[in-house]
């Protein structure tokens, strides 16, 4: 792990002095409000699954250790038949939330979608987030507060996914609209065939008059619908013109490439809004570890186009441009496999891939080992970073879509409350989804069932 960053008298000062501005009367003594450096790069000590920093990382890139810890806070009780367990699939900042919030250099709020079985939408404040004393105290965090009830922003168009993903992201008024609107992805863990799967909604919860959905090209929805994100609009304007929205989506196994997808649209170019059931055509790749053959559900694969730290058991579920002064990156967080990655059981028992191969079926091991997925060793939160100027090589046709890689890799391991696998609470994933807010570098990163089922979300800002 690196070495934690001392606290200075003045950085104590500060701590003391950003509470006071939220209106708490003092410190707990159980938690304090800093900065320090992210957990541990990749700089001479990587691993086959992490990505070591380059010696002469150009100073336009985002380097991992720009990114400065601060904390964490936890989620507010349920609300309007919903509750924050079991939450994580997607998430967004939202400049314009909590006006009369406290001055603590954390304005705004935060809109995301609790429980995975509800798939509702709630916007909460941002509290001040503290860093724990005692690690894994959730008593030294403060608690974000409701600011509108949960809600259907989609207007039951998706009907119940079964093991639902989805993606949030805000954007200002486009295309002459008087409205900014929270858009959306949704999809599920199984698809036989493609599927529409985006759409947006007002960020008014009382009255969200959702649009859509609408398909993404021709792309199967493997790839397509889960992290959405921002497109800076000089970025967009010289590569993507018009396309201020990134998506895509990671798939355990191989089905939706060896890495994680990413695509350029704008829906607002193609309708105001598009029709339910429209096929958008301004959809770009900026990245696909395969080969898409319209109407197949399954990218084509090879061992040749593919992310260089891949593993069948990654899960990267969040993503983000981030901007910092003149530097910016591309990136992915998730939960990565560390070691050894198989098919079959949790315990090690491999199960074949192609069930006609005539591979011994082995018999199902018992509880808690008894869920058939991918798996591996161990696992680690991480963040992936990418060079913004290859994928503008791919959207300009200069380079193929799996040739981008990864210059970086962050273990933010150390600060997750609850890492690792635990097998009887059927916990393999740490890292659920990001949002970032641009204005100030502020990074989200959600970590799942980490109060109890319930999420918390960390926090980290780019020091440049």
């Amino acid at each position: 792990m690196a070495r934690r960053a001392r606290l200075t008298i003045f950085s104590i000062f500060l701590s003391l002095l950003l509470v006071l501005q939220s209106g708490c009367s003092s410190v707990t003594n159980n938690s304090r409000q800093t900065s320090k450096p992210a957990s541990r790069s990749s700089r001479g000590n990587s691993t086959p699954d992490e990505i070591e920093v380059p010696d002469d990382l150009s100073s336009d890139l985002i380097h991992p250790e720009d990114l400065q810890y601060e904390g964490a806070f936890r989620l507010p009780e349920g609300s309007s038949g919903s509750n924050w367990e079991y939450s994580g699939e997607a998430m967004t900042y939202y400049p314009d939330g909590d006006p009369n919030g406290p001055d603590d250099r954390h304005p705004g709020s935060i809109f995301a979608v609790g429980h995975d079985q509800d798939q509702l939408v709630s916007e909460i404040s941002i509290p001040l987030p503290l860093v724990p004393l005692k690690k894994g105290d959730l008593n030294g965090l403060h608690t974000a507060s409701t600011l509108q009830p949960f809600a259907d922003i989609t207007g039951g168009m998706f009907g119940h996914p079964e093991m639902p993903v989805a993606g949030l992201q805000y954007l200002p008024p486009m295309g002459g609209r008087d409205s900014g609107k929270l858009h959306f992805a949704w999809g599920q863990h199984l698809h036989s065939e493609q599927t529409p799967t985006h759409g947006w909604s007002e960020p008014d919860l009382s009255s969200p008059k959702p649009a859509g959905p609408w398909y993404l090209g021709d792309f199967t929805s493997y790839a397509t619908c889960d992290y959405l994100f921002e497109i800076p609009k000089e970025w967009a304007d010289a590569n993507t013109p018009r396309l201020y929205l990134a998506t895509g989506r990671f798939r355990e196994g191989r089905w939706s490439g060896l890495g994680p997808s990413l695509f350029a649209y704008g829906p607002w170019n193609e309708g105001d809004p598009p029709t339910a059931g429209q096929r958008l055509k301004k959809v770009v790749p900026l990245l696909l570890y395969g080969i898409h053959h319209k109407g197949n559900p399954e990218i084509e694969v090879s061992d040749k186009r593919k992310m260089k730290t891949f593993k069948e058991a990654d899960s990267w579920t969040g993503g983000a441009w981030l901007t910092g002064g003149n530097k910016s990156a591309v990136i992915f967080a998730g939960t990565k496999a560390i070691g050894k990655s198989w098919y079959g059981f949790a315990n090690g028992v491999e199960y074949p891939t192609d069930e006609e191969s005539g591979q011994r079926i082995p018999e199902v091991p018992p509880w808690p080992y008894d869920d058939r997925s991918w798996w591996s060793e161990g696992i680690q939160a991480q963040i992936i970073f990418y060079n913004p100027e290859d994928l503008a090589g791919v959207a300009k046709g200069a380079m193929k879509s799996w040739e981008p890689q990864p210059y970086a890799s962050l273990d933010i391991n150390q600060y997750m409350f609850d890492p690792g696998f635990d097998h009887k609470r059927d916990k393999d994933q740490t890292i659920g989804a990001v949002s970032f807010d641009r204005g100030r570098g502020i990074l989200y990163v959600l970590e799942e069932r980490a109060d109890g089922d319930k999420s918390i979300i960390h926090v980290f800002r780019i020091e440049t």
